[in-house]
């Protein structure tokens, strides 16, 4: 292969399995006769990462690593590959094993035959029911409120073309959704099946909070559904109170009925403050995001590089 090969990888406290994933990687990089760049991007690993990337340098001269000032969150440490590799074809792949590099030569074959992005759809998942349950209906949910097609079951894990990276690295955006942005950018896209792996070693860095933050950034990043839905919540309860006074009024004045409804009254005014506090923490999820980006802050500090 003529083009050169970027493959980027986030790492977090996996000191303990790099050297699977480098053999892997090396492995693949001389049975295709690979040019080969190598980015490790270490967000705040807490153990011994970066030390780890500074040993398999000496052995691996094409490893770029860095190293983030603290953990910016898995979506950060990609993007921040992103804005440092070269390659002509750019990958994206974890650091436990999960999407093997091995899977990596058949998805470059695609971008020869002419696409610009090929991406992993998980066909199988070896995680509990309760994950595989959450992950399904987290895209299937975020597909019907999206304004964008984002494909269903498919993860960071892709090969991209120069173009597409540098499309995607014009949104400079503080919470990124990377898949959501690769799918925005368009060109042309293809996914392919594969059954990820499990784990290698060790726990996800993906605790629930990081995975909740991932889910509402993709939501409200790429939907206007939400803030609408207030609207029509708006409406519905303008036109049920209009009915509910009416029909006290028609009782009152017509019947002479004396109106009590303590309990209803008890019960619609916690219904619609429940409601009204829905609504702004909605109307608050947009209001955060706005005020990241009018911050303007850097969406990364990057403390030491290697060959960078």
């Amino acid at each position: 292969m003529d083009k050169k090969i970027s493959i980027i990888v986030p790492i977090y406290n996996s000191s303990a399995f790099m050297n699977n994933l480098l053999e892997a990687i090396d492995a693949e990089r001389k049975n295709s006769g690979w040019d080969l760049e190598l980015v490790l991007i270490d967000d705040g690993s807490k153990d011994k990462s970066y030390e780890k990337i500074i040993e398999l340098n000496k052995k691996y001269s094409y490893i770029k690593g860095v190293k983030l000032s603290r953990n910016f969150g898995h979506q950060i440490a990609v993007k921040t590959g992103l804005s440092i590799c070269t390659g002509d074809y750019i990958a994206i792949i974890d650091d436990d094993l999960q999407d093997p590099p091995s899977l990596l030569p058949a998805f470059f074959k695609y971008l020869d035959e002419g696409n610009d992005v090929a991406y992993g759809v998980r066909k199988k998942r070896k995680e509990s029911f309760i994950k595989k349950l959450s992950y399904n209906s987290f895209y299937r949910i975020l597909k019907s409120l999206s304004d964008t097609d984002i494909p269903l079951d498919s993860g960071d894990f892709c090969v991209m073309k120069r173009q597409v990276v540098d499309s995607m690295l014009k949104l400079q955006e503080k919470n990124p959704f990377l898949r959501g942005i690769r799918a925005w950018v368009g060109f042309k896209q293809v996914g392919v099946e594969y059954e990820r792996a499990a784990r290698i070693d060790g726990e996800s860095g993906y605790t629930l909070k990081k995975l909740m933050k991932i889910a509402l950034d993709g939501i409200f990043s790429f939907s206007s559904v939400p803030i609408r839905v207030i609207t029509i919540l708006g409406v519905l309860g303008l036109v049920f109170a209009t009915v509910y006074s009416i029909l006290v009024i028609y009782e009152s004045l017509v019947h002479s009925i004396e109106v009590k409804g303590f309990a209803t009254l008890a019960i619609i005014i916690s219904f619609f403050s429940s409601l009204i506090l829905i609504c702004l923490g909605i109307i608050g999820e947009y209001i955060v995001r706005i005020y990241d980006e009018v911050r303007n802050r850097p969406y990364t500090v990057i403390e030491k590089t290697i060959n960078v």
